[in-house]
């Protein structure tokens, strides 16, 4: 037990700062995913049939095949083929940032239709065209009501980022394995992984419900339109 112990208290700083890697990681890509999802969205409700055709198939792709497939199939093949010297940090942030779009393409598109029609008209009606409508009326309120959704899509990149050590990002799980390899302390490391990356959950969580709870309008939410 002692030596469990120590092995993990030596190897803490390495991996915390492993725990900075996969933030960075997390943070890029639900940017990534924030703007394609909010394009995407526009396009399914707002787009012609083309649009909403080829916006549909980015979904389901991104949507069917697992990410492990994904990292493999652009890091190894499609980067490669195209002659794109990509780091794992930019290669990850790509694909974990266009499979999270797709999530939050529905989450957005949910959103939208959740919406009175009669606002769009409204602004119709005062002169507006549809793209300041959409950037004016519709994705300032979609913003707020989709941040408990957009929530929980963040603990689930964060856990999907763990499978970045498999094209040598150093996050945190590339560190545990490293050390884990050579202290033969697995048991105790990779619970020191899984209790990093719980508090990263957490604390962003409970970050994004903070900003939810500042954000949100009294008595105006995404339940509240349904009824």
């Amino acid at each position: 037990m002692s030596t469990s112990l120590a092995v993990i208290a030596d190897a803490l700083p390495y991996l915390l700062q492993g725990s900075l890697f996969t933030g960075a990681i997390v943070v890029s890509a639900m940017l990534v995913g924030l703007l394609v999802g909010i394009l995407a969205a526009v396009g399914m409700v707002y787009g012609n049939p083309v649009t909403r055709f080829l916006v549909g198939a980015y979904v389901w792709f991104f949507r069917g095949v697992p990410v492990l497939v994904l990292l493999f199939l652009f890091y190894f093949g499609l980067f490669a083929f195209l002659g794109l010297n990509f780091s794992a940090f930019t290669s990850v942030t790509i694909v974990l940032g266009l499979t999270t779009g797709a999530y939050q393409a529905n989450i957005f598109k949910g959103a939208i239709l959740s919406l009175p029609a009669g606002q769009f008209k409204a602004a119709s009606a005062l002169g507006m065209s549809n793209g300041q409508a959409i950037r004016s009326i519709v994705l300032p309120q979609i913003l707020r009501i989709s941040i408990p959704a957009w929530s929980n899509e963040y603990s689930i990149i964060l856990k999907d980022s763990a499978l970045a050590f498999v094209i040598g990002a150093p996050e945190i799980m590339a560190r545990t394995q490293f050390v884990a390899s050579r202290t033969y302390q697995h048991l105790a490391l990779y619970i020191a992984a899984g209790v990093i990356y719980f508090l990263l959950t957490w604390g962003g969580v409970l970050i994004l419900d903070k900003l939810h709870k500042y954000v949100r309008i009294p008595g105006y939410s995404h339940q509240g339109m349904n009824k």
